[in-house]
């Protein structure tokens, strides 16, 4: 799928637009040689159900910045023994963090925002994940944020990430989704799901930057609270930003 010209992936795209998140991930899992979930939350997990009932080959990994709530690594092991799945783990650069914290403290991103240390924690980890493989799948929602989120496609080029030398893909097979229609999903197939959600936890991230929301809040306003609340991400979706 690596010669895919611009109008072929915009017909791939059309053509899946309204699909099943079902159809969206056997495609993804029979077009490409190197594919695998991104896992961290409840979305990604119902795909993870999805998925290994295609195949029971699929690929999982993670982003493990050193500072996930004690409830999110326990959820990880839940998930891996309950789907008898391996998850490929990736670890920011040692040296970077220290660098960051020796400098800065443990706790800079409260005073000059948080992409410093999510680069050195997330995106960095992502994308040497990211050249190893042709594409990866993710459980974004378009309705999770109305600020970079809305419109997001089912099957897109990574822009954000590709290199002249080196094609990606994404897909997105729950864009469509709620996320009343994520937990119905969940309540229904007895899948795993992170304890934290019963606190009022609804986007889960790193401990310091993540807090449980009140009822009918949006769902991202836990994530990096004391910043605008329309453009919250940390980077591994740069092209949500990027491309409006």
């Amino acid at each position: 799928m690596a010669d895919l010209s611009a109008f072929e992936l915009e017909e791939l795209a059309r053509t899946y637009e309204n699909a099943s998140p079902t159809d969206i991930l056997a495609s993804a899992l029979e077009r490409h040689d190197s594919v695998a979930i991104s896992f961290s939350g409840a979305e990604d997990v119902v795909l993870i159900d999805m998925a290994i009932k295609i195949r029971s080959d699929i690929r999982v990994f993670s982003l493990d910045t050193g500072r996930l709530h004690s409830e999110t690594y326990r959820f990880f092991d839940k998930v891996r023994d309950h789907y008898r799945v391996d998850i490929e783990v990736q670890f920011p650069d040692s040296a970077a963090v220290e660098q960051m914290i020796v400098c800065k403290g443990f706790h800079s991103f409260y005073a000059d925002d948080h992409k410093e240390c999510c680069a050195i924690r997330k995106v960095g980890p992502l994308r040497r994940k990211l050249a190893t493989l042709d594409a990866w799948i993710t459980g974004q929602r378009e309705d999770q944020n109305a600020g970079t989120r809305h419109g997001l496609p089912a099957i897109q080029y990574d822009a954000a990430f590709a290199t002249p030398e080196h094609a990606l893909f994404k897909y997105n097979p729950l864009t469509h989704w709620s996320s009343a229609k994520v937990w119905e999903y969940i309540r229904r197939h007895s899948v795993p799901y992170n304890p934290l959600h019963e606190r009022g936890y609804i986007s889960i991230g790193c401990e310091p930057c993540t807090r449980a929301v009140l009822p009918n809040q949006p769902e991202r306003d836990g994530r990096w609270w004391w910043e605008e609340s329309t453009l919250k991400e940390c980077g591994l979706h740069a092209l949500n930003v990027a491309s409006r």
